[in-house]
């Protein structure tokens, strides 16, 4: 019983864990499949904005060659190049810095009716250029913001741009700026493009510094790159731009949990980070684990329930049960003999009670010892067993003294079953022993007085195996009250 209980201990905790780690990997499932869909939205989104970055980039190392090819284009030719790069990407502005050396100065603000300008190096305001050797000067631009009052302003004074014109210069390949105030007003990124001396050889830096006659440069606003980028996304989705680490577009602070692609802007790498509130539920897993740990609890509490009931039961058979053999003890046979009575009386048929003593046993005990008795009582209980219907009930009174209860059966049918269980122990050899074993059986009769009580039916079976005894053992007497009177003071 023991081992069944905690067999039984064991599945609950297996269904419990069960049903945990089911919800588990159902919810680290529908994670895995949220987080999938949210990096697949963020690669979406990337990709959008850099097929349209990249188609912009790619328009403006046309009007690089363009220029290179005219040399020097006037401002009506840039003014129908440029406009073509504004409606095919997200540039806000197209410019064209020609590459000036300071003899020529005075020339080109003649020619362009506005003298070059330079940034301070302090950054503020606007002031007339020193005598520089080389000057790179906005001279055509093109925009849907409006007239640009920078014209003629040098970038190639400006700080936080000269260092993007020389390796837009050295490696012949567009180069973007980190995020840097617009000059036509608001955040974004410049790209640069070097052009070149037609027909100049451009296969080594020093003949790339040698030939540069200026640059075509693009503006991208921030906030019209990120327009493109989230476009593509739901629109609770919240997402974020990364520039160089820094936040540039979006809510404040890193999003939780979210997945980010990378968004490449000529030389440079932008980051988008997208996370979409629309999370995995949990309303599946719980009620996986609620479900599994209910029925665990159930299995649990019936475990327990039945493990009771069979230990009482257990207890009542050990209370009712001979410990030697197994058979009915005293108690017991009192509540069988009790019963079978009152179904004599309910059904008007007639049984009987078996007394049986075993002769001279303790002979056995004082020559071989109690473990050698103790043998023989259970040999005596398997052939008593073997003798018995499954009606009958088989009792070990204490000592050598058994009982038999034999539902519905007449005075001959009784007599009959005691004798051949007289017979069979006569016949069996216990434990090596020579001698046979024998026994005294007295036989009461009950159903016939409904008056009669179980204790008077064990008196009359034992008054019938003591008359049976004192008539020389080994033999069978059924209780009669005539013949008693006549047999008994004889043999006394």
């Amino acid at each position: 019983m023991r081992k069944r209980f905690w067999a039984g201990i064991v599945a609950v905790v297996l269904v419990a864990l069960g049903s945990v780690v089911a919800a588990v990997l159902v919810y680290e499932n529908d994670r895995s499949d949220f987080h999938q869909m949210q990096r697949d939205e963020a690669i979406r989104a990337a990709h959008q904005a850099e097929s349209v970055a990249a188609l912009s980039i790619g328009e403006l190392s046309g009007a690089a060659a363009f220029v290179q090819a005219e040399q020097n284009p006037s401002k009506h030719e840039f003014g129908v190049i440029g406009r073509s790069l504004l409606r095919e990407g997200v540039l806000n502005a197209a410019a064209y810095l020609p590459r000036i050396p300071a003899s020529e100065r005075e020339a080109y603000e003649r020619s362009q009716g506005h003298a070059i300008v330079e940034k301070r190096a302090t950054g503020v305001g606007l002031r007339p250029a020193a005598n520089r050797p080389v000057h790179f000067p906005l001279t055509y631009v093109t925009t849907y913001e409006g007239p640009l009052r920078a014209l003629g302003y040098d970038l190639g004074s400006d700080v936080e741009r000269t260092p993007f014109l020389r390796r837009a210069r050295d490696t012949g390949d567009p180069v973007a700026t980190p995020l840097v105030p617009l000059l036509l007003g608001g955040t974004g990124a410049n790209v640069f493009h070097a052009v070149y001396r037609d027909g100049a050889p451009v296969t080594t830096r020093a003949e790339r510094r040698r030939a540069l006659i200026g640059y075509t440069a693009g503006t991208f606003r921030i906030e019209d790159l990120a327009a493109v980028a989230t476009a593509a996304l739901p629109k609770e989705t919240d997402a974020q731009l990364w520039v160089d680490g820094k936040l540039a577009v979006g809510p404040g602070g890193e999003l939780d949990d979210a997945a980010t692609a990378p968004i490449q802007i000529a030389d440079r790498t932008w980051v988008l980070a997208v996370d979409d509130p629309g999370g995995p539920g949990l309303s599946l897993p719980l009620a996986l684990a609620v479900m599994g740990i209910s029925l665990a609890a159930l299995l649990a509490s019936l475990i327990v329930s039945w493990s009771r009931r069979e230990r009482m039961e257990e207890l009542e058979r050990q209370a009712g049960e001979d410990s030697l053999t197994g058979l009915n003890n005293r108690r017991r046979f009192e509540e069988e003999l009790a019963a079978a009575m009152a179904r004599s009386r309910r059904h008007g048929s007639t049984g009987a009670l078996l007394m049986i003593d075993l002769d001279e046993f303790k002979r056995v005990n004082d020559s071989r010892g109690h473990p050698a008795g103790d043998r023989v009582i259970k040999e005596v209980a398997a052939v008593l067993r073997g003798r018995i219907r499954e009606s009958d009930t088989l009792a070990r009174l204490g000592g050598d003294e058994f009982a038999v209860i034999l539902s519905r059966c007449t005075h001959k049918e009784a007599t009959t079953a005691a004798e051949g269980i007289a017979r069979e122990l006569r016949e069996h050899r216990a434990d090596g022993e020579a001698e046979a074993i024998t026994a005294s059986i007295g036989i009461a009769i009950f159903g016939e007085d409904p008056r009669t009580s179980p204790a008077t039916v064990i008196s009359e079976a034992d008054t019938a195996m003591y008359a049976a005894k004192d008539a020389g053992r080994d033999s069978v007497r059924v209780f009669d009250p005539l013949w008693l009177q006549e047999q008994v003071p004889e043999a006394r």
